[in-house]
């Protein structure tokens, strides 16, 4: 069956409080809009470049007030709702960039952790090491829903294609990329890389993004956008500031793609050879 899926972009600031508040009134728009399934962006929770800062307003999954927001929202509204990622306190010290998926009951039904560190530095001078404070997830699923099969991933995992594949040779109808683009690296990739993760599984892409300026001084690239199965953009939101976009998901619009592109039927194994090039007196063989 179709259903509605909205993705709701935001720009958190460095009080979870405050964005638990946020999230709670987009999500409630989301719902009174017709979707049952919505997602929030990366980082969810707060965005916070100082570690020590952070560090002091992070808790463990069980006083979250992310977690705890979000699994009210979920039976309040009778939605399955999202949280894109929010940042985890973990027992050894470290964080775990963690998504949640909650039921209309209020009971988690997923947990990612987000596989890839985005451990990189740009042109503009923006230096990123994400490992030095986060652990790497090492499990990804996908989950069986009432209206949709569905896989997980966050951010930086969409650089990443064997990923999407795994999930999507396993079934997944639905892949989720909530994220906290840059602003640098979103205007060059974003589109173009869900685009391609969603025409090159057959599947719809739903991805929630951070946008605009935050408090901690980033800019993140906005643009939250629901593609189908064929690369068409269903819905998309603009370049900064709060916004829900919501659209209808078929679910048969996978098997018409795969129907008519059938590539993971016709992926086959190979191996990898690495040869020499021109060498002096001629070229190889």
């Amino acid at each position: 069956m179709s259903f509605k899926a909205a993705a709701v972009q935001m720009c958190s600031g460095v009080d979870p409080v405050k964005n638990a508040a946020a999230m709670a009134g987009l999500v409630r728009e989301a719902a009174g809009q017709g979707a049952i399934y919505v997602q929030t962006p990366e980082m969810t929770g707060m965005l916070q470049r100082d570690r020590t800062a952070a560090r002091a307003v992070l808790a463990d999954e069980a006083h979250d007030i992310i977690v705890k927001t979000g699994s009210e929202l979920a039976g309040e509204l009778g939605i399955h709702m999202h949280v894109g990622s929010t940042a985890i306190a973990l027992a050894d010290g470290k964080i775990a960039n963690r998504g949640f998926l909650f039921g209309p009951d209020g009971r988690i039904l997923n947990r990612y952790d987000k596989i890839h560190m985005f451990d990189v530095d740009l042109d503009n001078g923006e230096s990123w090491r994400e490992s030095a404070a986060y652990t790497a997830g090492s499990e990804a699923r996908v989950l069986s829903l009432p209206f949709a099969e569905m896989g997980f991933a966050i951010c930086y995992d969409v650089r990443f294609p064997a990923l999407f594949r795994a999930q999507a040779v396993a079934g997944a109808e639905v892949m989720t990329v909530p994220a906290a683009f840059t602003k640098q690296t979103g205007e060059a990739h974003w589109e173009i890389l869900l685009r391609a993760r969603a025409i090159e599984n057959g599947v719809f892409v739903i991805a929630a993004a951070q946008a605009g300026r935050h408090e901690d001084g980033r800019e993140t690239f906005g643009h939250s956008m629901i593609v189908d199965p064929w690369g068409t953009m269903l819905a998309s939101a603009g370049a900064s500031g709060e916004a829900v976009i919501v659209a209808e998901i078929d679910p048969s619009a996978v098997k018409a793609a795969h129907d008519k592109i059938p590539n993971l039927r016709n992926g086959r194994e190979f191996s990898v050879e690495k040869i020499a090039g021109a060498v002096a007196g001629g070229v190889a063989a």
